[in-house]
């Protein structure tokens, strides 16, 4: 009788990405664990074999028994000695073929040229029982031949919002790669927070990472800026059969990369428009850190928009620019579309099309905008009107400090039948700083609730279908920065019981739940300046 195979080692894999395209010459085979990593240029390749690096003494912090069920693996499964080695990079499964990919990308709107997976790991692409794919990939898991100056590594503080973040948008509905496990290392690393010149020992922690792809506009922009044009159509190729099967019927190489780039297109505007609904400010949307997929990636210095600021940005580094800031976010997706739309132009050999594309993205955009914000206001039948409605919204939203997530789920609450002389009273629990609230604010407030009144008695609408529709689109609970900084403070000191709370709160967003007031109460006044609260870096 044969021996049964332990969980970990029932995982199928089937790297299409190894085993279809073409690996870096100088490292033809994969390496010891253990073996020195030799930051390098590549050319006619697609990644570099690399091994993790082992860890002192892991820890399991926290996984996500939902990405876990994807992967066919049980609670009991995530339990075992086997599956902390595995996901904190001190083991490598039979079937696995660890490697990172090598990509390029704009950087704040400056071609930065070979950049890399620098500190994430892919580990192997898992099918599970119903035929899904699955990429495990590992961060913080040890230097590859595109960490350039870096170690590879990654800090507890880092990596507990990458975890909580990736779990919370999809819970939102909003499209992302998800996150398995949360690991330390029992290892210290050094940083330099804020970059100013005062490094620190932190925990060092891995996260085990899964999602359909981690293509991003970056491979095919470095493979056409190396002008290997015989790759890019091999990639293409590859890409389209791997993750857009629905595309393989497309005549050539020329209607495929067309028909790609229109696909690129509406799952990176449907992407933006639930950022926007939900108040996300990704904070580093470089062309490297967006998915082919549509999919919410790298989760470093975002933020929710709490006092509402279309111009704020949680990263420090764009803190003069403000280029990703919350409301140039739709803007900075269609300038990196350009930029995918160049490295696909060899193929495509035809400004034309993808000009076209381009110019729809807008439009589309807007549309979607309006429906989104429709949704937002719990309203029906879009007319000319209702676009005036939501600018002047924007405009009184930007008066005062008003939570931009209570807003909404007080305006669902709204009597509009009532009639109230100061209907603005019912939005108190949003204001940061009441005393400071003119009467002309007060007034802009009151005439926008009054014209928004008169709008939804148009509708004739139900008022508790009214309010589940806007409850169901407005959560109440989000990851504000201040909730994360309170777990990773916990974390830091061995009390990761905030951790698990804020993951099963955040499994329910849009639902109130007893007892949780606390994880949706608006930014207290000391995280107004807090480092980890107002100001983030990319440094993890």
């Amino acid at each position: 009788m044969a021996a049964q195979l332990a969980p970990l080692e029932q995982l199928q894999f089937d790297n299409r990405f190894v085993h279809e395209l073409p690996v870096d010459a100088t490292m033809p085979t994969p390496p010891d664990i253990g073996a020195s990593v030799q930051r390098r240029q590549i050319s006619n390749a697609c990644y570099s074999w690399v091994q993790p690096t082992p860890t002192a003494q892991p820890e399991l912090i926290a996984y996500a028994a939902e990405v876990a069920e994807l992967l066919d693996l049980s609670p009991a499964d995530c339990a075992t000695p086997e599956f902390l080695a595995v996901f904190s990079g001190n083991r490598v499964l039979a079937g696995m073929q660890p490697h990172a990919s090598c990509y390029g990308g704009h950087q704040f709107g400056n071609w930065a040229g070979q950049l890399g997976d620098g500190r994430a790991i892919n580990l192997g692409e898992v099918l599970n029982k119903r035929g899904e794919r699955w990429v495990l990939q590992l961060k913080g898991a040890g230097p590859t031949p595109y960490s350039r100056t870096a170690d590879g590594l990654a800090v507890l503080r880092s990596s507990v919002r990458e975890f909580l973040c990736s779990e919370a948008m999809h819970h939102l509905g909003v499209p992302t790669t998800r996150a398995l496990s949360l690991c330390l290392t029992g290892e210290q690393v050094m940083r330099d927070m804020l970059y100013d010149g005062n490094p620190a020992y932190e925990p060092g922690a891995v996260v085990c990472r899964v999602a359909p792809s981690f293509t991003r506009f970056g491979h095919y922009q470095m493979i056409a800026a190396r002008g290997e044009f015989d790759l890019l159509r091999q990639f293409l190729n590859y890409n389209i059969a791997t993750d857009f099967p629905e595309l393989q019927s497309l005549k050539d190489d020329k209607e495929a990369a067309l028909g790609l780039f229109e696909t690129v297109c509406q799952r990176t505007l449907a992407m933006v428009v639930h950022w926007m609904r939900v108040g996300f400010v990704h904070g580093v949307m470089n062309t490297d850190n967006m998915s082919i997929m549509g999919l919410t990636i790298d989760y470093g210095p975002y933020g929710w928009l709490e006092n509402y600021d279309p111009n704020w940005t949680p990263n420090t580094t764009d803190n003069g620019n403000k280029r990703y800031r919350f409301g140039y976010q739709a803007a900075v997706a269609q300038w990196n579309l350009l930029q995918l739309a160049n490295a696909l132009y060899p193929i495509v050999d035809e400004a034309a099309p993808l000009e076209a594309l381009l110019n729809a993205f807008e439009a589309d955009y807007q549309s979607a905008w309006q429906q989104m914000m429709m949704d937002k206001l719990g309203l029906k039948n879009f007319t000319a009107a209702d676009n005036e409605l939501m600018t002047e919204l924007d405009r009184v939203l930007g008066l005062t400090e008003i939570d931009m997530t209570l807003f909404y789920r007080a305006l669902a609450d709204l009597d509009v039948t009532a009639g109230d002389e100061d209907p603005s009273a019912h939005f108190a629990d949003a204001l940061y700083v009441p005393d400071q609230v003119t009467a002309e604010t007060q007034s802009a407030l009151n005439g926008w609730l009054g014209d928004y009144a008169a709008r939804v008695r148009l509708d004739n609408r139900d008022k508790t279908d009214r309010a589940q529709g806007m409850n169901a689109t407005n959560p109440i609970y989000v990851l504000r920065n201040y909730l994360a900084q309170l777990a990773i403070d916990d974390a830091e000191r061995g009390d990761f019981a905030r951790i698990h709370e804020l993951l099963a709160v955040l499994r329910n967003p849009y639902d109130v739940q007893e007892g949780k007031q606390q994880y949706a109460d608006k930014r207290p006044d000391w995280a107004r300046t807090r480092v980890g609260c107002s100001m983030l870096s990319c440094s993890s």
